[in-house]
């Protein structure tokens, strides 16, 4: 029976627990007055709550509504609503500590027990105490209700167990017919009469008397007449009541110490107790026997809880508490068959049809069961041979063994199935061809078998397996520590191996492209038949199982989800699950799976999303087309996937937003929608984006009007330049001047080659010396009057005209484009684009035609005319004149157009039409820079200059929020991963990327990354600040152990040693610089540091992890400063510890001199907070130590310890970090393994 682990914490130890009945959390009271609120399905704190003075001691949650109470130390009982996330009330009554409470499960009642030798009732509601049961005659331990009966069992040091019957004080305090305002009345009443004279409303019923010293608890048995107990004396006791009388039954006996709680499985007849000797026992009560034993090496345990509904249990202990199960539930099943499922339920293997419904038992299975735990849990997995009709069992029982069982077909055909076995033993087996399987051994060894169970082959595993699975082709999968490999039996070598850790379940797709997902606890890797990595899945919550639909789609599940995962990544969630479900097969919208009972259900999901995602991936165009018009794919996330995946002309189609819509317009390139939203948002930066796609597309028309509509006069002007409309460049100039904006005015003078204009602007502005340089270059008769105003009014000297002067006159268009825009490249449109036109043109046609059938008759001319009338005849040019006289109703242009009213603006074509093609521009490959930021490494993310993402990759991987010391290496990366090389003059230099992961027959596509490696860091940086150390120079050894940190950003590695040493080398230079900044405040005078706490940097400095010949100067510092202070004791310590790292000779005598004198004088002048024996880490900021047990917080990147208080606030320690994050983790790059194709990452 294994402890299967769920959560565990790290806290103050816990005294009190309480599982809440539906929602998957669990309260754990601590010794230091906080309660806190786990959720243990995605191992989370959820909240603390604080308010009680001293430990908390119980703590329980409502059956049904958002409260929970709390006992503790103060003698207080405080009753909160989580929701509101406050105290509601507090509850005044008991004198000494409180040491359990309890909601009853149907009554507004709490029970508590106390050290006043009492146990209290009170009425939630009216928060008043109901009831006083006196009668022990010391500290009360704990008390409870009966499940069902008005019976209360309560424990005490004076060695008794109580039973107390309540259904007095049920029958008085809960009425169906009076009033609220009497209940409380006769309340008040009778509560003196309780105290002064006895409680006669709850009377004992039993004393149970047998322990020989203080019982610490007692409780019920969910449904039988039972009792257990546990004691000082070491003994778990078992009683058993009846309506007369109650009598032990039995004694449990193995704790070496206290027993401090027990308590009944819910589901099994089996004891759980827990003990002050570090151990949880587990005892079959039909036996009488522990079954099993589960221990700690240093904490003891105080309190068990168990999950009133699920297979669930909780522990707490001296640092924190830990929540666990005692049994898997998950069944054991085959999915290998297409039509069938194979599963073992009470001790029988089963079969379910998928197409009928059928579920039949097959066979009877024969398994020996461990004390009282059924032997159906002990059964790991559960393989099917379709082709020989086989059933394969694997079990943990006895060490691990294996039975196969054959079908009929297999034996004699006179014979009947029965439930005869071949068995063996193994760790694991599984089918591995046609008529053979394999078998792994514990000594490692590969056996392959025939169904006769007969040996036929023998190898040797490649590495350590811990586990093996079938795979195609009669191939192994084999699981190691940190990979899996698929390994030919046959050729007896390893194919293929794949680098992954802690692996749980594999499912291979059936298709020809053979798929595989290996699924671990919080992971799912999907990889191909040759076992290179494509995609990997990070949960925040345990994975539970999974299979593959018949179009490649991983459909796995969660504790509370049905997900989907396409091979390139893309995953999503399908529904919410209540309770966990075990995936067998996916067909169309149907899972099949089972629950933990071993029922086979029947999910329909909708299979929508993942299948529009996956036809994308697969261009399976119509699919998609057909999925746009019939169903409803309108959402946030659609839009983002169709615009990530480069499909923004499909998502154009499902938007109804304008603003949206615009921006998928531009994206695509359609630049008519574009212009559409652009109208209805009315927008300057919405214009401004369009005007830019529309030069792009080299669409003027649209430009000139989004520049009029945001009166953008010189980009307007210069686009009638390069399109040769000189009328309009007239106008701008009339525009110009009439806004009395001089350089506008020059400026549409130059386009317009107007010398006279520009003349007169330059002497209005004042400028007349380039006036007269103008026009007399240009041999305009207004040279002669400017040179006399320059002659006598500025008394100049005036130069004659120059013989080389080069007149400054635009060119003259030869192709004026104001009519018509520019030409572009002609090809067809997109699929998705040219297949809704289609659609669409059906309905523009039927809209031409209902509007002519809806005209006047008169639009039949003669045809509708009586023969031989003489009515005059208009001609149809005449008709659409006289009808297209006013606005027939069509409101006016409320644009208020100003100066660019005067301007013609031709009408806009498009010009993307030219007979049935269409106009889609050619999109640009992805840039060096956008491949190189794709990858999970910040430090590539610099390289291709992407600052932006790098940061924010460094943000969540190691919680860096201050980037400026990072500022330089930012800069020397990214100009070390490209070789600029010189071109022509009037160019600039060439950039050609340099590659990393260049190899033979495998294209390169990581930047290299220059300036940074692990060897520099190890030689000169690591060396250099040790020998700065060692010579006491403090600051300029810091900073190379800052320098360290801050490269070790960027390091990347290429296996596990050097990964391995990265992690070693951060540990060094955060210790240092932990230690330097300590022994450094210590000596700096400027901070008045009074001698004690010198005294304690001191001390605390020998506690860093430092060099032996550096923490030898650091106990010799501290040995000197304590003895000088007179605190021997001490210096004693610190000389033993020297003298541990064999020092020299002329020190080792000093420190032996000093040790006896402590011995003689063994006495501390000084008291200080320091404490040898109990092992601590010093916060980095505040310098003190957080002992073992306390709550602490982290640096995401660095690791250096904090006390809480500090957390949000810049790590000290590496400068970089936020303290306290919650982070992913480094990522670092592991060498490609030969024959891959793919760079495969880890995470640390």
């Amino acid at each position: 029976m294994p402890m299967l682990s769920k959560l565990e914490t790290k806290s103050n130890r816990v005294k009190g627990l309480s599982f809440h009945p539906t929602r998957p959390w669990i309260l754990a009271s601590l010794h230091n007055g906080i309660i806190q609120l786990w959720d243990y399905r995605i191992r989370t704190l959820l909240d603390r709550f604080d308010e009680h003075d001293g430990p908390v001691r119980g703590v329980s949650f409502h059956w049904s509504q958002p409260l929970f109470v709390s006992g503790g130390d103060d003698y207080k009982i405080k009753v909160w609503n989580y929701k509101q996330r406050r105290c509601l009330f507090t509850l005044l009554g008991h004198l000494d500590y409180i040491r359990t409470v309890e909601f009853h499960h149907e009554y507004p009642w709490i029970l508590s027990a106390s050290d006043d030798q009492t146990l209290r009732i009170w009425n939630w509601q009216s928060r008043t105490c109901i009831a006083v049961l006196t009668g022990h005659n010391h500290y009360v331990m704990c008390a409870s209700f009966h499940p069902k009966e008005d019976l209360v069992v309560s424990a005490s040091l004076d060695q008794t167990v109580r039973v107390w019957d309540i259904s007095g004080l049920r029958k008085k305090t809960v009425y169906s017919s009076t009033s609220q305002h009497n209940r409380d009345h006769d309340d008040s009443l009778r509560l003196p009469q309780n105290e002064l004279f006895g409680n006669t409303d709850a009377i004992v019923k039993y004393s149970l008397e047998g322990h020989e010293r203080g019982v610490n608890w007692a409780t019920f048995h969910p449904s039988n007449p039972l009792i257990v107990s546990g004691a000082d004396d070491r003994q778990v006791k078992l009683w058993r009541y009846n309506e007369s009388k109650a009598w032990e039954v039995d004694t449990f006996r193995g704790h070496f110490n206290n027993v401090s709680c027990c308590l009944f499985h819910p589901r099994q007849e089996i004891l759980i107790s827990n003990s002050e000797d570090k151990t949880i026992r587990v005892w079959d009560i039909q036996k009488r026997a522990g079954i099993q034993t589960f221990r700690r090496e240093h904490d003891r345990f105080w309190i068990l809880a168990a999950h009133p509904e699920q297979n669930l249990f909780a522990a707490g202990h001296d640092t924190g508490m830990i929540v666990f199960k005692l049994e898997r539930e998950r069944p054991a099943y085959s999915a290998l068959s297409a039509d069938t499922l194979f599963y073992v339920k009470d001790k029988y293997i089963r079969s379910a049809e998928y197409a009928t419904g059928r579920d039949v038992p097959v066979l009877s299975i024969r398994t020996r069961s461990e004390g009282n735990v059924p032997a159906m849990t002990k059964i790991r997995s559960l393989s099917f041979s379709p082709q020989d009709k086989a059933l394969l069992l694997c079990s943990d029982a006895e060490g691990g063994y294996y039975e196969l069982y054959l079908s009929k077909d297999e034996k004699d055909s006179k014979e009947s199935v029965s439930s005869e076995s071949k068995r063996g033993l193994g760790i694991t087996a599984t089918f591995v061809g046609r008529k053979r399987f394999a078998v792994l051994d514990k000594s490692q060894q590969i056996i392959i078998k025939n169904l006769k169970n007969e040996e036929t082959k023998r190898c040797a595993s490649p590495f350590q397996v811990d586990a093996m699975y079938a795979a195609p082709n009669g191939l192994l999968l084999l699981k190691g520590e940190d990979k899996v490999a698929l390994y030919d039996v046959q050729q007896r070598r390893v194919l293929h191996e794949l680098n992954v850790t802690d692996i749980r379940y594999v499912f291979w797709s059936g298709d020809k492209e053979a798929l595989v997902a290996l699924v671990s606890k919080e992971a799912v890797t999907i990889a191909n038949r040759r076992l290179e990595q494509l995609c990997v899945i990070h949960e925040t919550i345990r994975l539970k199982s999974g299979a593959w639909d018949e179009n490649g789609i991983l459909i796995y599940s969660t504790l509370n989800h049905i997900k989907y995962c396409l091979p390139n990544g893309d995953s999503g969630i399908v529904r919410t699950l209540d309770t966990p479900l075990y995936i067998t097969a996916v067909k169309g919208n149907k899972v099949y799976c089972l629950d933990r009972e071993g029922k086979v259900r029947v999910i329909s999901i909708d299979t929508t999303e993942y299948m529009f995602k996956h036809a994308l991936v697969q261009r399976k165009y119509t699919v998609v087309l057909k999925m746009v018009r019939e169903y409803n794919l309108i959402g946030q996330s659609i839009i983002a996937y169709l615009q990530r995946k480069g499909f923004p002309e499909v998502a154009l189609h499902f938007v109804k937003d304008e603003k949206t819509r615009f921006n998928l317009a531009l994206e695509c390139g359609n630049i008519e929608v574009a212009l559409e939203s652009a109208k209805t948002l009315n927008e300057p930066e919405s214009w401004n984006k369009l005007a830019v796609e529309a030069l792009r597309q080299g669409n003027h028309q649209i430009v000139e009007m989004a520049y009029q509509r945001t009166k953008n006069f010189e980009k307007l002007s210069f686009l009638y330049l390069i399109t040769g409309n000189t009328n309009n460049l007239k106008k701008m100039l009339k525009i110009a001047e009439q806004r009395q904006d001089v350089a506008s005015r020059f400026h549409n003078a130059l386009y317009l080659g107007d010398i006279t204009e520009r003349v007169r602007v330059l002497e209005e502005a004042g400028q007349i010396s380039l006036a007269y340089l103008t026009a007399v270059n240009h041999g305009l008769p207004e040279a002669e009057k400017l040179r006399s105003i320059l002659e006598n009014s500025e008394k100049l000297q005036v130069p004659d005209a120059s013989n080389n002067a080069k007149l400054m006159l635009p060119p003259h268009a030869i192709l004026k484009g104001q009519e018509t825009n520019w030409p572009l490249l002609t090809v067809s449109r997109g699929y998705f684009e040219g297949a809704i036109l289609e659609e669409e043109r059906p309905k523009l046609v039927s809209a031409a035609l209902a509007e002519d059938i809806g005209g006047d008759e008169d639009a039949w001319g003669s045809d509708l005319e009586e023969e031989g009338s003489s009515k005059p005849k208009k001609s149809a040019q005449k008709e659409v004149e006289e009808e297209g006289e006013g606005d027939g109703g069509w409101p006016e242009d409320e644009i208020d157009m100003g100066e660019l009213e005067s301007i013609d603006v031709a009408p806009v074509k498009s010009g993307g039409k030219t007979g049935d093609k269409f106009v889609v521009l050619p999109q640009p490959g992805p840039s060096v820079a956008q491949v190189w930021s794709t990858s999970n490494l910040p430090v590539d993310h610099v390289a291709a200059g992407s600052f932006e993402t790098a940061m924010q990759l460094l943000n969540s991987q190691v919680g860096i929020v201050n980037f400026a010391p990072l500022r330089e290496k930012f800069l020397s990366i990214r100009a070390g991963a490209s070789l600029q090389v010189p071109t022509l003059p009037s160019l600039g230099a060439l950039g050609i990327p340099l590659y990393r992961d260049v190899s033979n027959g495998v294209k390169a596509t990581l930047p290299m990354l220059s300036g940074i490696s692990l060897e520099f860091l190890i030689e000169d940086k690591l060396k250099g600040g040790y020998k700065f150390f060692t010579n006491a120079k403090f600051a300029e050894s810091l900073a190379n152990f800052l320098n360290i940190l801050h490269s070790l950003v960027f390091i990347v590695v290429d296996n596990r040693e050097d990964a391995k040493k990265c992690k070693e080398l951060l540990g060094i230079a955060r210790d240092y610089i932990v230690g330097l900044r300590m022994e450094m405040s210590r000596k700096d005078a400027s901070l008045g540091y009074d001698a004690v706490k010198q005294a304690e940097l001191a001390a605390y400095f020998t506690h860093s992890n430092l060099e032996p010949i550096h923490l030898q100067l650091a106990l010799r510092s501290a040995m000197n400063a304590f003895y000088k202070m007179k605190n021997y004791q001490h210096a004693g310590g610190f000389a033993r510890r020297l003298l541990e790292l064999d020092p020299k000779e002329e020190v080792a005598t000093t420190a032996r001199k000093v040790i006896k004198f402590a011995e003689q004088n063994n006495e501390n002048a000084i008291q200080i907070n320091y404490n040898e024996r109990n092992p601590f880490v010093v916060c980095a900021i505040s310098f003190t130590p957080i002992y073992r047990g306390s709550e602490s917080v982290n640096c995401g990147y660095c690791g250096a310890s904090y006390l809480p208080k500090y957390k949000g606030h810049l790590c000290p320690t590496c400068q970089l970090s936020e303290i306290g994050k919650t982070v992913t983790g480094w990522q670092l790059t592991y060498a490609k393994p030969e024959g891959t194709k793919k760079e495969r990452r880890s995470d640390w």
